[in-house]
């Protein structure tokens, strides 16, 4: 359920400006926006409009040249990197397009990995990992190697770790980039269950509107500028319209 009362990300007059040569390139130029908690929002552009740029300083990847980034009142855009590392791993969790899984261990191993750096008990990551695995619906994988398994099981288990560290906000960039228009459809339909059910905000980053359409909110994004706003009752009013 989506709580409008409560902001986990507010972003305010955002720049990241790069010098190349002379020139002065104005990768984000001037953003705003609020993203609340339980809320699912994709970030939509062409490709080199600021998308990855965005959701890298909303993960702490990158600093901003100017502009605040405040997630779970917290701001981040002064945080030293030991902080920012701290931050991403009590706070955030990713989905990749590439997956990222290490493919000599198996779905178990990969989803408990990230709860190892966390000191949690073998015993516990290992329940905890079952857990997400079965919510993926991946409970007859669970000890297939990662490169055993299709690219639409590898995207579940990436899901399924991204969950386990019971994260504030989930980042996925691109994450159906290499899947077959079916594949994407599950991950996408399995994305916005997750986030309903377990009550999750995710931003996802991608350059496919059709895939945006299933978020709550689109930020369309071009030239390093908000553009439009659209909430997904405009998007599915356009969709008929079309």
């Amino acid at each position: 359920m989506i709580d409008k009362k409560t902001p986990i990300i507010q972003v305010k007059n955002l720049y990241k400006i790069y010098r190349v040569g002379e020139t002065r390139v104005h990768a984000l130029d001037g953003v705003d926006f609020t993203v609340y908690r339980g809320e699912f929002c994709a970030i939509v552009g062409p490709s080199g409009s600021g998308k990855s740029t965005l959701l890298n300083m909303l993960a702490g990847l990158e600093k901003p040249t100017k502009g605040e980034i405040v997630i779970d009142k917290i701001h981040i855009e002064n945080m030293t990197e030991n902080q920012l590392v701290e931050f991403r791993r009590k706070r955030v969790g990713f989905i990749f397009q590439s997956y990222n899984l290490l493919q000599t261990l198996n779905a178990v191993e990969n989803v408990a990995l990230p709860l190892s750096f966390r000191g949690v008990p073998k015993k516990k990551r290992n329940e905890i990992a079952v857990k997400y695995l079965k919510l993926v619906g991946l409970e007859k994988q669970m000890k297939h190697m990662a490169n055993a398994m299709s690219g639409g099981q590898q995207q579940r288990v990436g899901i399924a770790r991204a969950l386990a560290v019971n994260p504030k906000i989930i980042f996925a960039d691109e994450p159906t980039g290499n899947l077959d228009s079916k594949t994407t459809l599950e991950i996408l339909k399995l994305m916005q269950q997750v986030v309903r059910e377990q009550n999750q905000t995710l931003v996802m980053v991608t350059h496919d509107n059709n895939l945006a359409s299933y978020a709550d909110r689109q930020f369309r994004i071009v030239d390093g500028r908000i553009v439009k706003i659209i909430e997904r009752e405009e998007a599915a009013k356009q969709a008929e319209g079309d």
